[in-house]
């Protein structure tokens, strides 16, 4: 056991974030919504740098939903500039750190600027091998099953699949990051209990942790707390536990 009291064998390999509650830190504070997105950096620079010192392989971050595009003009303009300013600045220190790099939604709608920024941060970092950040970015979890749908009725038409070869593993490779394991635990900040359209085929057994804190005044005591209650869970999948009962499904 850590002096965090952590068990380092019993650690998530992937935990995946939802990162709610700025806008409702910045009305607190009687601040512009956008004051909480930018104070919500430094939740990210923390969490990442947890994560990248525990050695967890995975961490995803629900960045920009594809909701979000109907926020106001001003607002999503606001993000982008965010987006593009906070890879710029801690691109050098992620290299540094062995940080890995991928993002993950419909990234063609991405401002061109925002765009290049994210695609020259992951050649940057491409050849690391330390943690791997994932950025859910122009994402929504039904658009990325929907996606994947269209593409196997795409290939069944051309006749280089077969609807009987369609099964988990196929659908999978489909997605936007097929190599990505399913997330271990899902981290949801703000107290709201809702999964907000993220990672729907993924999360099937995730284990979810939600805190009341906002996502701006989230810091790596509060992951710590996340994953200490992970690590008293039993992870059945459907099965039957050591106690012997099943799981209720």
């Amino acid at each position: 056991m850590s002096r965090l009291g952590l068990d380092p064998d019993r650690l998530p390999g992937h935990v995946a974030i939802i990162m709610d509650g700025n806008g409702r830190w910045a009305r607190r504070r009687g601040l512009p919504r956008v004051a909480g997105h930018a104070a919500a950096r430094a939740s990210v620079r923390e969490v990442v740098a947890a994560c990248a010192e525990l050695d967890i392989a995975e961490l995803t971050l629900y960045t920009f939903s594809m909701e979000n595009w109907s926020r106001p003009r001003s607002e999503v303009a606001a993000l982008m500039r965010l987006l593009d300013q906070t890879l710029r600045e801690q691109v050098d220190d992620m290299d540094r750190d062995n940080i890995r790099l991928n993002a993950m939604g419909r990234l063609d709608e991405l401002p061109k600027y925002a765009r290049s920024r994210l695609d020259k941060a992951m050649e940057r970092l491409s050849g690391n091998d330390g943690l791997r950040l994932n950025l859910a970015i122009s994402y929504g979890g039904r658009a990325e099953i929907l996606d994947a749908v269209r593409a196997i009725v795409e290939e069944v038409g051309r006749g280089t699949i077969r609807p009987e070869d369609i099964d988990e593993e196929l659908f999978r490779s489909r997605l936007y990051s097929p190599d990505l394991p399913d997330p271990d635990l899902l981290i949801r900040t703000s107290g709201e209990f809702r999964i907000s359209n993220f990672l729907l085929w993924q999360v099937a057994y995730s284990e979810l942790y939600v805190t009341d804190v906002l996502w701006p005044d989230f810091r790596r005591k509060h992951l710590y707390d996340a994953l200490r209650d992970y690590q008293q869970r039993e992870r059945r999948f459907g099965g039957i536990g050591r106690s012997g009962k099943s799981e209720r499904r």
